[in-house]
């Protein structure tokens, strides 16, 4: 980080940077929302009605920023079986006994900030 960014500088790009990230997973959620009925992929639970903000939108790949307009990468799971979905793969993780970057697997966790240090040199 270039030493001559201020506070306020920082403050300023982190929640530009969060705006962005509740705009992306917005639009890609209401897109879900149109394209698949409202119905959890894995316990087939029906959602409407202030139930609907219960569904979640899972990326298959685990990749956030792979939006394909048709949906191909995306399936509705309710937020329990979203985070179970999510913790599957962290305890298979560790009966296995290894770490992401000993098995060359993708990780599992999103960090919408991963790119910080990049924006701040521009």
């Amino acid at each position: 980080m270039p030493k001559n960014t201020t506070d306020e500088q920082r403050e300023r790009l982190v929640a530009d940077m969060r705006k962005e990230e509740a705009q992306r997973q917005a639009s890609y959620r209401e897109k879900a929302l149109k394209l698949f009925p409202h119905v959890c992929g894995r316990c087939a639970r029906e959602f409407e009605g202030k139930k609907l903000r219960e569904l979640t939108v899972h990326h298959r790949d685990h990749n956030h920023d792979n939006n394909p307009p048709d949906g191909s990468n995306w399936e509705l799971l309710c937020i329990y079986c979203h985070d179970h979905e999510h913790t599957r793969g962290i305890q298979e993780q560790r009966d296995a006994d290894s770490s992401p970057n000993e098995t060359g697997g993708a990780s599992l966790v999103h960090s919408p900030f991963a790119a910080l240090a990049e924006r701040f040199k521009k």
